[in-house]
């Protein structure tokens, strides 16, 4: 009967070193997460001078829209998650909000998401945006080297690029926290531009 008893507290104290051993492995598996997370989240913002890759993409009023048609004036493109992101459709929200802002810097905003028409004008009418949004298969979002910096490796993050009106990129910004506010983002185009 005692060797039975040293047998069985043998075993259960087996059993709690495992279970301990188990959470210590989950817990420093959730640290090193979180810390990953953390390391590529993080803001980027940037001046470039590069040409900025020219694309034509379908848009959810059913038209075209050609980057180097706009030249001219320049253009900013919004790059987001979209259909599912309640934040991305916000964000172009509050910048449709400052519309004469932007107008008065010249300014055209082109939102890109990869989305179907159906999904991403579902979400923008629950949210009450009306700018058309470009509806990119990843070929732009992978040019403008957008694909994998939010949430989702597939989709682009949360990311804007500022294109001159000679067609040159001058500004590079990405946000993990999935908002730039309006201001922050028009001091960054004024900055770039000189304005």
């Amino acid at each position: 009967m005692r060797a039975r008893r040293k047998a069985e507290a043998a075993a259960q104290q087996r059993r709690v070193r495992r279970r301990r051993w188990f959470g210590w492995t989950a817990a420093v598996a959730v640290v090193v997460a979180i810390v990953a997370m953390l390391v590529t989240s993080q803001t980027t913002s940037a001046s470039t001078s590069t040409p900025a890759p020219d694309f034509t993409l379908r848009t959810t009023t059913d038209t075209s829209v050609t980057l180097s048609s706009l030249r001219g004036s320049p253009v900013l493109l919004y790059f987001s998650e979209g259909a599912g992101c309640g934040a991305c459709i916000t964000q172009m929200g509050e910048i449709e909000k400052r519309k004469a802002d932007f107008d008065a810097l010249g300014i055209t905003v082109l939102p890109i998401v990869m989305n179907t028409k159906e999904d991403i004008t579902s979400d923008t009418v629950h949210y009450g945006v009306t700018t058309p949004f470009l509806l990119d298969d990843g070929t732009v979002s992978k040019a403008y080297g957008t694909l994998g910096k939010g949430m989702h490796t597939e989709l682009p993050g949360h990311s804007f690029v500022l294109v001159d009106a000679a067609g040159v990129q001058r500004w590079y910004g990405e946000y993990p926290s999935m908002y730039l506010s309006p201001n922050d983002l028009l001091t960054q185009i004024r900055s770039r531009l000189g304005s």
